[in-house]
């Protein structure tokens, strides 16, 4: 007999702040999993998180108000088990951990910021295992508004991952041409000199 399993996750990320609800359906040998619904909030914590290193009390009341409406739509969905993890924005933001302590005070929700390692465990369990099989090597990249990760993989196992912080949003407000720059040049240093002279005739 088929089970359905629900859950839901809460990211609040540099761009928005979304609510998944999934659902598993387990069966003899395998399980199914089954997006449900997922609301979007684009509240940008990043304009401000990349900018002053803090996030604004504008953007605040906007982000508490948003998790006090995801926790009564968890509550009438009543999941199994949730989780909430902040990532880039919130990981930069300076009065980050107070955020987390007045949203787990007025919505009752819990918010873990995880760096970016984790995250990018997280985007590989999310799908890339289902993609990708086999004996070969890949490489994942997720770009984001605040970071982008990097996961190489080979045979269903993580072999490696990196986070940089170089986003979206960090793009187009300029903030990251100092860290590409500083990758360009490391790239270039490792690369062996092209030589400018003529062939010599045969």
């Amino acid at each position: 007999m088929e089970t359905l399993l629900k859950f839901a996750a809460i990211d609040i990320g540099s761009n928005a702040v979304r609510l998944l609800f999934s659902g598993v359906l387990e069966e003899a040998y395998s399980a199914t999993f089954r997006k449900m619904s997922l609301i979007r909030m684009p509240i940008r914590l990043g304009d401000d998180a990349f900018t002053q290193k803090r996030i604004s009390d504008n953007k605040v009341s906007q982000l508490v108000k948003s998790m006090v409406g995801f926790k009564h739509l968890i509550e009438a969905f009543q999941p199994l088990d949730m989780m909430a993890c902040a990532t880039s924005a919130m990981r930069e933001a300076e009065n980050g951990p107070e955020i987390c302590n007045r949203i787990y005070t007025e919505a009752d929700i819990k918010v873990e910021i995880i760096d970016g390692v984790r995250e990018a465990q997280f985007i590989f369990e999310n799908k890339s295992a289902d993609l990708f099989g086999g004996n070969d090597a890949y490489l994942y990249v997720d770009i984001g508004g605040g970071s982008t990760e990097i996961t190489l993989f080979s045979r269903g196992q993580i072999m490696t991952t990196a986070s940089f912080n170089i986003g979206t949003i960090r793009l187009l407000e300029g903030l990251a041409d100092g860290i590409v720059r500083i990758l360009y040049e490391k790239n270039k240093a490792s690369q062996p000199p092209i030589s400018n002279s003529s062939p010599e005739p045969m």
